[in-house]
């Protein structure tokens, strides 16, 4: 005698598309003018700065691989060009880094208009990695995959970091405010637990 199986209801399993999605996705709350006061001026401005100093520094010393001392043994002017990402990171892959800077800044824009964060920092953060981007992003489509660096600081006698822009410090600022940000969030959110207990 065979035991007849339970009836599975297979709408369960299957992925919330169509009508479902839409009825979500209504319920995302975008983000409100106070953050787009933020995150779009911290955006465009950091994006100009970046362009305009490369400009201005490139135009200045004018030949290649140039050097002005600003803060003599420890930070110069320079003219550097740079094939790949930090570090000398994908050198000559210009297309695979157009690429994964355009999904890097889909990803910002996404976090920012879906992400459901109202703390300021985050705005901000988002604005300055949103330019970081940008600004090499820039230099990838339009000077032949060359981006302008012209930082360059002595970190020991002979020994030089890497040469860097606006852009890159943008997102290295971005990256140390986003760890703040998260650790003020922790420690925010263990201090609420404590209290209710």
């Amino acid at each position: 005698m065979s035991v007849a199986e339970p009836k599975r209801d297979e709408s369960s399993t299957r992925p919330v598309w169509g009508w479902a999605f839409v009825t979500a996705m209504a319920d995302v709350k975008l983000p409100g003018l106070k953050a787009h006061a933020l995150f779009w001026p911290v955006t465009v401005l950091g994006i100009v700065l970046d362009l305009w100093t490369k400009s201005a520094v490139f135009a200045w010393l004018e030949q290649p691989d140039a050097k002005f001392p600003l803060i003599d043994g420890l930070l110069n002017l320079v003219t550097a060009l740079n094939t790949g990402a930090a570090f000398g990171i994908a050198t000559g892959q210009r297309y695979l880094l157009i690429a994964v800077s355009v999904v890097a800044l889909i990803v910002i824009l996404a976090v920012f208009l879906f992400g459901g964060s109202w703390q300021k920092l985050v705005h901000i953060t988002l604005g300055l990695f949103a330019a970081g981007v940008c600004g090499n992003l820039y230099d990838r489509i339009f000077n032949d995959g060359l981006v302008r660096d012209f930082i360059d600081v002595v970190i020991w006698p002979g020994k030089h970091w890497p040469a860097f822009n606006l852009a890159d410090t943008m997102l290295c600022t971005a990256v140390g405010l986003l760890l703040v940000s998260s650790l003020f969030t922790g420690m925010s959110c263990q201090k609420h637990a404590q209290q209710r207990k």
